[in-house]
């Protein structure tokens, strides 16, 4: 913790229960002891020093790691820990992950009430094997696993008055919040995506250089007429969906004490939360999901992905048209699967399955923990200041009724909160509190095995990395110090600190 930060902490953590948007109704806690905490403050220090792992780094997930399978199933797995009763409901909510939606009116009742708008017919189409998507590979190529979020500049909003901060947009008149690209027969998808790239050099220390793909986004083919002249699009990949539950487990006050909004130490980072509108309890809570931190819980992010996806109502999304506009009557008044007995077109306990699914899918232990250049590379990431972000451990709250996520150490790499990536890697679109130029900081868990499950090593937002060196090439803003320092090490600290970063 940084002493700019013990203010925050104070007044987050002074009282029994947090008052606010930093409030956690999603979870059941048992708080800790002072005993507790002093032991979570040891385990969770720093690194001191590089010549061993740290005690317990292997298991990145703490009790609910998971070995690495020789295949492309390493992120498809159910948390460590879970016992053989719930894991039968882990694989029910892998099978609706999974399952394909159809068209309304169906013979296939539980099943239909896709669209008529849509990105994907299920949620493994666009986290394929659970990993992460990519842009297309070229233009005979789709983007089932990309989209564009769209809206526009706004004054006020309904959130304007219930959070401090927010920034007001409002959803693009004609196309909403999301824009599909595929669409049922009899409707017209609402667009193509196309990507031109320009590749630029960056010449590296040692004589090396290393060449980035500046990406340019158009909405083509637009189905219903032209966007607004102010519309903002933002382009985003299917993150991994590995250890959720225990992102969702980690206490706000642990987040919050690593926020430093006005940089009071100096260090060129900030860092600060976002903090969103909880459908399911109907008030602030702390952003934690989405790459814009734009979901607070597991259950949200599952039911507004229904939703916008693959058009699919639920109980947090009523609208069974997904996401058609009042611009797209024809989308509107088409059929839609939620007038039988399930009530939406995802019931309650299909949510429920999915969400408890999402939040135990195992995050897969380190590998070469103790190898002298993977422990060269992790000194580097501390000493160039990655950690600044990449937050390295933390331990999840106790819980009464989630025993994968409870009192867990974690490795995660991430500190949650929202940071300035400077302009190149801009999408020029708030989210809540979050700005044009703000990300969440993606947790780091896993990406070395990115290659086994998922096929490619494309990396950031939208995919415009190639590789994990040109991802942090892209840093800027907050991390341009950061980035500089790559640039500048020796070819072979540069390579350590790659090879540290394949071992997560």
């Amino acid at each position: 913790m940084k002493p700019g930060k013990l203010g925050l902490l104070v007044v987050v953590s002074g009282s029994a229960a947090m008052a606010g948007p930093f409030d956690e109704p999603h979870l059941n806690i048992i708080p800790r002891t002072e005993a507790e905490s002093a032991r979570i403050a040891a385990v969770t220090a720093p690194a001191a020093s590089f010549d061993a792992a740290q005690p317990f780094e292997e298991n990145a997930a703490g009790a609910a790691t998971v070995r690495v399978p020789p295949n492309a199933n390493a992120f498809s797995q159910p948390s460590g820990n879970i016992t053989f009763e719930d894991e039968l409901d882990f694989r029910v909510g892998n099978g609706l992950f999974r399952k394909l939606w159809v068209s309304s009116p169906s013979s296939t009742l539980a099943s239909d009430g896709l669209g008529p708008l849509f990105n994907a017919r299920s949620c493994q189409r666009c986290h394929i094997k659970d990993g992460r998507g990519h842009p297309p590979e070229g233009p005979d190529d789709n983007a089932i696993s990309m989209f564009l979020r769209v809206s526009i500049p706004a004054d006020h909003s309904a959130l304007t008055d219930k959070i401090e901060g927010y920034l007001a947009t409002l959803p693009e008149p004609t196309y909403g919040t999301q824009m599909q690209d595929f669409s049922l027969a009899g409707h017209p998808a609402e667009y193509r995506l196309q990507i031109d790239y320009e590749e630029i050099e960056v010449p590296l220390s040692g004589g090396e250089a290393a060449y980035l793909r500046q990406p340019t986004y158009t909405a083509a083919d637009l189905g219903y007429g032209p966007l607004h002249p102010d519309a903002m699009l933002s382009p985003r990949v299917a993150p991994q969906m590995i250890g959720l539950g225990l992102l969702e487990a980690i206490p706000a006050a642990d987040i919050l004490a690593l926020a430093d909004p006005e940089d009071a130490d100096g260090d060129g980072v900030s860092g600060r939360p976002n903090v969103v509108w909880s459908v399911e309890y109907d008030q602030p809570m702390l952003g934690r999901f989405g790459l814009k931190a734009g979901n607070p819980t597991v259950r949200q992010q599952s039911a507004g992905a229904f939703a916008g996806d693959i058009g699919i109502s639920s109980s947090l999304f009523p609208a069974a048209w997904g996401e058609c506009t009042q611009a797209q009557p024809d989308c509107r008044n088409a059929p839609h699967g939620d007038l039988d007995d399930r009530g939406f077109e995802i019931d309650a306990e299909g949510i429920d399955l999915v969400t408890f699914y999402s939040r135990n899918l195992g995050v897969p232990a380190r590998r070469d923990v103790e190898d002298r250049q993977v422990l060269r590379g992790k000194e580097v990431f501390y000493a160039t200041g990655c950690t600044s972000c990449h937050q390295p451990s933390f331990v999840t709250h106790r819980l009464k009724d989630q025993p994968e996520q409870s009192f867990q150490l974690i490795w995660p790499y991430t500190d949650m909160l929202l940071h300035d990536m400077g302009p190149g890697l801009a999408d020029n679109r708030p989210e809540a509190r979050a700005t044009g130029s703000e990300w969440r900081t993606p947790p780091l868990w896993g990406i070395g095995l990115t290659k086994q499950v998922s096929g490619h090593t494309y990396f950031l937002h939208d995919g415009r990395a190639r590789s994990l060196l040109e991802a942090i090439l892209w840093h800027g803003g907050e991390a341009q110090l950061h980035r500089d320092a790559v640039v500048d090490m020796p070819p072979a600290d540069r390579q350590a600190l790659i090879v540290f970063l394949e071992s997560l």
